[in-house]
């Protein structure tokens, strides 16, 4: 049936590409005899002057003289050529020969009646530019409609129509999510068979958010909904409703409705739901009367007076606390879906997903690299492979191996190696920073054990020191928080201790001890200051407290932020300073196999250090 559609679809194509072909033929042909006509056919011979004819006449060498309008064609005696000259409008050759003593007798004279080609040259001069005009008239509306520029077309819905007969993805398709999955399975069952709900007094969900991080299949999932249902799939993202005619938005919203009402059962979906859903009221980015017109309108379409039983709602947003109340009531969008990062058994059905297609090596083994890969999305899983799949390309393997396999996930979430000539004092200052992570890290026994320590430059740092978790975490402990900032710091240590001075290497350091420190102190509870909460919020990209809370921190409060802060990062910086002068041998020995051999795995590491303790 796909393929009858399409071949109809080829037909209708042809037979208007014939259609214009058709009336351009015309036109070029009605032009091509206008212009043969008012030209007059080409003339045979030579042109001369009328008096040359006139003496031919005379001295007996003209033999015919032919009159075609003006035109006047003398054919000469005992040869083909042919003498052209033109006579005066409206005067008579009989005259012109009697006035020039010539006896009209003495030669064959030819008149041709031309009354009726030149009837239709005055035909086709007033009918070709009008054929002309229409001509271009209809390419320039045609073209217009095909481009969806015609002004009528700003109301229009532009959300993408999938339908049954198109390639659907299938919940097969999709690896892991199961709980989502699962809450999402009875929408399907409802779009298949609505009667046994309704039999039941079940009144099935209008709207469903979905909600998670980027990469974790929120569209994906969407997709998978519709191919499962078998149902007309609108897809639109939120951005494209808005234009800069005023009103157009919400018109647009009416029309997308109107057309999965028309298809019902249907399901519309909509992208970064957020960017049309924020929250209405607040006053502080100036407001947006277009967008807030918009969102009234997916207000009322989806729970106002028309019924919109067999049209179900799809949103997707990685920033649920951006949408507006009225939106995420029930009765709109009453079910929430949550993606989170895929754990452990999540993560190897995905990368055994991707795997097919791609030849691996024996050594592959998928629970390792899943166990290695822990905060990776499903986007971010699937890049992996596929960076790994180019890599072994270009180095002109018949298989993936775990080393382009590591090479990869290294490359996608640091970036690619960067060639760059570097001082020996920069490597060495580079060296003893990267170990000086190692080391405090590897001697402190809440932090999972190093991966990879390199002093190859990726992205926009210098090197890198890897401590990829070994398990899946739901909640982080007050004792491994300080151990992580003890580590972050342990680069800035080491260089103070070795070489007296410190640099710049360590601002990024700095940055994620600060972050851990801040967000303990005011969101964890985790100081001084007790179980407290007075962590700002980021609202329309401005720092606030929550509406209705009493404003701003006091300043007395932020005083004591900042000294609870600073309090933690330097008793950790402490702590990192002690290990390391414990440690210097070690650390000596590390920071020279780095600038031997730039990057050191695991083993090697702990050859050098001993085995880590087991985590608490």
């Amino acid at each position: 049936m796909a393929n009858g559609k399409r071949k109809l679809k080829l037909d209708k194509k042809l037979m208007a590409f014939l259609k214009g072909l058709a009336i351009y033929a015309l036109i070029a042909l009605a032009a091509l005899i206008f212009f043969y006509q008012v030209s007059g056919p080409p003339a045979q011979g030579n042109e001369v002057p009328i008096s040359q004819i006139i003496n031919g006449i005379k001295d007996q060498k003209v033999e015919k003289i032919s009159l075609e309008g003006n035109k006047v064609i003398a054919e000469v005696k005992g040869s083909e050529e042919k003498l052209v000259s033109r006579k005066e409008e409206g005067e008579s050759i009989y005259k012109i020969l009697e006035s020039s003593g010539v006896d009209p007798k003495e030669v064959i004279i030819e008149v041709k009646d031309l009354s009726l080609q030149q009837a239709w040259v005055g035909i086709i001069s007033a009918i070709l530019p009008i054929l002309l005009l229409v001509g271009l008239m209809f390419l320039l509306f045609r073209n217009a409609r095909e481009a969806g520029q015609g002004i009528f077309s700003f109301a229009q819905s532009k959300a993408r129509l999938f339908t049954k007969d198109q390639p659907q993805t299938k919940f097969s398709d999709v690896a892991g999510a199961d709980e989502a999955k699962k809450e999402l399975e009875e929408i399907v069952d409802f779009l298949k068979s609505p009667q046994k709900y309704k039999e039941m007094g079940a009144r099935i969900p209008k709207g469903v958010l979905l909600v998670g991080p980027p990469g974790c299949g929120k569209t994906l999932i969407s997709r998978a909904v519709a191919g499962q249902a078998g149902v007309p799939f609108y897809s639109i993202a939120g951005s494209e409703f808005m234009e800069m005619l005023v009103g157009v938005g919400a018109a647009r919203v009416r029309d997308m409705f109107a057309q999965a009402k028309k298809n019902a059962p249907s399901i519309i979906f909509i992208d970064e739901i957020e960017s049309i859903g924020r929250m209405r009221g607040l006053g502080i980015t100036g407001g947006h009367d277009e967008r807030e017109q918009t969102l009234n309108q997916i207000l009322v379409e989806m729970d106002g007076f028309t019924q919109t039983d067999h049209v179900i709602v799809l949103g997707a947003s990685n920033r649920p606390d951006l949408l507006d109340p009225a939106l995420v009531r029930p009765g709109r969008f009453d079910r929430r879906v949550i993606l989170n990062m895929p754990d452990l058994e999540e993560r190897k059905a995905i990368i055994d997903l991707h795997m097919k297609g791609k030849p691996f090596t024996k050594e592959v083994d998928t629970a390792r690299l899943a166990r290695r890969t822990v905060g990776f999305s499903g986007a971010d899983l699937a890049n992996m492979l596929n960076e790994a799949a180019i890599l072994a390309a270009r180095e002109g393997k018949k298989a993936i191996d775990p080393l382009v396999l590591e090479e990869a996930a290294t490359k996608v979430k640091l970036g690619p190696q960067r060639k760059r000539m570097q001082t020996e004092k920069d490597r060495k200052l580079a060296a003893y920073h990267e170990a000086g992570h190692a080391i405090v890290g590897h001697n402190l026994p809440n932090v999972d054990p190093v991966h990879r320590i390199s002093i190859v430059a990726r992205g926009m740092s210098g090197g890198h020191t890897m401590f990829p978790p070994t398990e899946d975490r739901a909640n982080e402990t007050r004792s491994r928080l300080l151990e992580q900032i003890s580590t972050a710091l342990g680069g800035r240590a080491a260089e103070d201790m070795e070489f007296k001075d410190i640099s710049t290497g360590a601002a990024n350091d700095l940055e994620v001890a600060t972050s851990i420190a801040k967000d303990m102190v005011t969101e964890y509870g985790m100081s001084e200051l007790g179980p407290i909460n007075i962590k700002p919020r980021p609202m329309f990209g401005l720092w606030m407290r929550e509406p209705g809370d009493g404003g701003t921190i006091s300043e007395a409060m932020q005083s004591k932020i900042d000294t609870q802060v600073k309090k933690i990062i330097d008793a950790c910086y402490k702590q990192a300073q002690i290990i390391l002068q414990k440690n210097k041998l070690k650390l000596d020995k590390v920071a020279k196999a780095l600038l031997e051999k730039e990057t050191l795995e695991s083993e090697e590491f702990e050859s050098l250090v001993g085995k880590k303790k087991s985590l608490h």
